[in-house]
């Protein structure tokens, strides 16, 4: 019955550890091996995705990967692109000074300079550190307003964001996708982008229906993919808002929920069709 699975990295398919367990990895395996698709959807960039597609041997010209949280969308064997919506350099400087207000640090990703951010601090180095990227200091002031930029993030430890989050301008949410993709991330991303429509993006290209996708998250920036799809799942590790909205909840990362999803409503499903 179903044709794709999309997976989200850290928190769902990653363990605590930031690994893809054996038991993932061989679920997967044999999913693909029967004909289904599997897509990582991250908000990471693709370098910090590259590493576990190589490791899953994602790579044909019929695989596909969501980054960036559904602002790009590429064939991973042609490098064609899908879906590209970003924003520009006039909302980075807009929402930079919105976190300087709110007392936030921010931190942006150029497709110029690529990491970038006014300050260094602590959380950024979470970022530049689980991607392996590195960091640009620049005043996002020099930036044109045209300037192409893919997302901007307000980051904190978690109990301040909190605090931004509450005191977030309702235009703000107006005028951008806005989730928390970690409990010292929020992301802004271009208002047409986020998990659902990069998913749907594949699913037209592939002329598929969305009742025949799965989609598993733990976060804020999993529920437009969660809700698009036929089946989601949340983790049982997930926001409690993310399982809430979630068809089914599966074990969490660290007990290798992903491979027992997968078990039960793909590879089950096709050993009792046999």
């Amino acid at each position: 019955m179903y044709k794709l699975i999309a997976l989200d990295m850290d928190g769902t398919l990653l363990n605590s550890d930031k690994e893809i367990s054996a038991e993932n990895k061989q679920a997967i395996a044999r999913a693909r091996d029967k004909g289904v698709a599997v897509v990582l959807a991250s908000g990471r960039p693709l370098e910090g995705m590259q590493p576990k597609l190589d490791e899953l041997d994602i790579h044909s010209d019929k695989d596909f990967v969501l980054y960036y949280n559904g602002s790009m969308v590429k064939n991973v064997g042609t490098d064609e692109v899908i879906l590209q919506k970003g924003l520009d350099g006039k909302a980075a400087k807009a929402l930079a000074r919105h976190a300087e207000a709110l007392g936030a640090y921010v931190h942006a990703f150029s497709t110029e300079h690529g990491l970038i951010t006014p300050a260094l601090n602590p959380y950024t180095d979470i970022e530049a550190n689980i991607n392996g990227l590195d960091i640009t200091v620049m005043d996002f002031e020099t930036l044109s307003d045209d300037h192409p930029i893919i997302k901007v993030l307000m980051v904190a430890e978690p109990s301040k964001l909190n605090e931004v989050i509450s005191a977030l301008p309702a235009a703000l949410r107006e005028e951008f996708t806005v989730v928390q993709s970690a409990p010292f991330f929020l992301e802004f991303l271009n208002p047409a982008s986020h998990k659902g429509a990069g998913v749907a993006a594949i699913v037209e290209h592939l002329g598929i229906h969305p009742d025949e996708v799965i989609c598993m998250g733990d976060a804020e920036n999993d529920h437009a993919m969660l809700e698009y799809a036929g089946l989601g799942i949340a983790m049982a590790n997930a926001m409690e808002a993310t399982k809430q909205i979630a068809d089914y909840i599966t074990e969490s990362n660290d007990n290798h929920g992903v491979a027992k999803a997968i078990e039960k409503f793909v590879l089950a499903v096709d050993s009792s069709v046999a």
